[in-house]
């Protein structure tokens, strides 16, 4: 099966990137990639990327003619717009579509003229989407093109070499929160979970991994709060990344919405206790207590109540990590990934 794949720039590493960056060596059908959108972090570059983005796309269709276009997109950004342009214009020459909507923002999907939604998705083939209330919310808009999940992924050479059962000694008391720091991934309430627990656990510490416009605001927080023991990565990525997850006991992350967050998943892998909230496709397969603890909760209490057992017994926080350390490679994996995308493809795109 011949698939062309539209990608934001690998070099740029934002999660669409990082996805197709992960899953680019375990391919097994013929897959190219075709780069749209800025080609770099500098501020005011790819201004002008659409026609000069829409010439190369159309030449790559016509010299790869592949069985299927498969296009990423957000349910929340002008990427909505771009790629319906795409989708036009790859059914107009005769391909096939499948569009991957990576991003799902509800109040933007509450703004937006779903007639136009509904009529541009109902031209595709086949639409991938991370969360089962993702599919519940477009088939109740009319959407009827078949929808499928999916999910995001491990990148199998982070876990090189690990061993959750011989290489996890439960010994060190931190709390790792990996991801962008802005508000609505909850980094106040974690840094609210901390100092309820802190009294009781003097050892425990906190290790914030990621940049983000609420770096600077979120250190004076800790300031004013009269905290120690939290500490500031910024963001890291290779043999850096892998020490913090080796290192931390729990992973929390009391974001107010995702689609599949990553860190999640590469946490369960490292064999990490979760805390997390009920958003997003974590729903469809978070296992209260065996996995951790997930709630429909932004309260600091709830989420410091439920680290307790695991501060103070290091066999149940044992037995939550391996679980979900096999877990997570049964489900998660790149190599598992990209070979579930193309068999959902080959069944779909005939």
């Amino acid at each position: 099966m011949k698939i062309l794949i539209n990608t934001p720039s690998l070099k740029l590493l934002g999660g669409v990137a990082n996805h197709y960056l992960g899953l680019r060596q375990f391919w097994t059908e013929d897959v190219k990639y075709n780069t749209v959108g800025r080609r770099s972090s500098k501020r005011g570059n790819g201004k002008y990327w659409l026609p000069w983005d829409i010439v190369k796309f159309i030449f790559r269709l016509l010299t790869f003619c592949p069985d299927v276009v498969l296009l990423n997109s957000s349910l929340g950004s002008s990427a909505l717009k771009r790629d319906f342009i795409f989708s036009k214009i790859s059914r107009g020459l005769g391909f096939k579509v499948t569009i991957f909507v990576h991003g799902f923002d509800l109040d933007y999907a509450a703004q937006i003229n779903k007639g136009w939604v509904v009529k541009n998705f109902n031209k595709a083939s086949l639409i991938l989407l991370l969360a089962e209330s993702f599919r519940k919310t477009m088939q109740s808009w009319g959407v009827k093109t078949p929808i499928r999940l999916t999910t995001t992924k491990v990148d199998d050479a982070l876990l090189e070499r690990y061993n959750p059962n011989q290489d996890r000694e439960f010994r060190n008391k931190n709390i790792l929160f990996l991801s962008r720091i802005e508000k609505a991934k909850g980094v106040y309430e974690a840094v609210d979970t901390f100092a309820l627990l802190k009294p009781k656990f003097k050892d425990l510490t906190l290790t914030f991994v990621g940049s983000g416009s609420e770096s600077e605001a979120l250190k004076e927080y800790t300031k004013t709060k009269g905290l120690s023991d939290i500490h500031f990565t910024g963001r890291l990525d290779g043999e850096a990344l892998r020490k913090e997850y080796k290192n931390a006991l729990l992973l929390l992350l009391i974001t107010h919405g995702e689609g599949m967050p990553t860190v999640v998943l590469e946490a369960m892998a490292f064999g990490l206790p979760i805390f997390t909230r009920k958003v997003g496709g974590l729903v469809d397969f978070f296992e209260n207590e065996k996995m951790g603890f997930i709630s429909e909760s932004l309260e600091p209490k709830d989420f410091a109540d439920a680290m307790v057992p695991y501060l103070e017994n290091k066999d149940l926080a044992k037995t939550v990590s391996l679980y979900n350390a096999k877990y997570a490679k049964d489900h998660f994996m790149a190599s598992s990934v990209a070979k579930q995308i193309e068999n959902t493809l080959k069944e779909y795109i005939k």
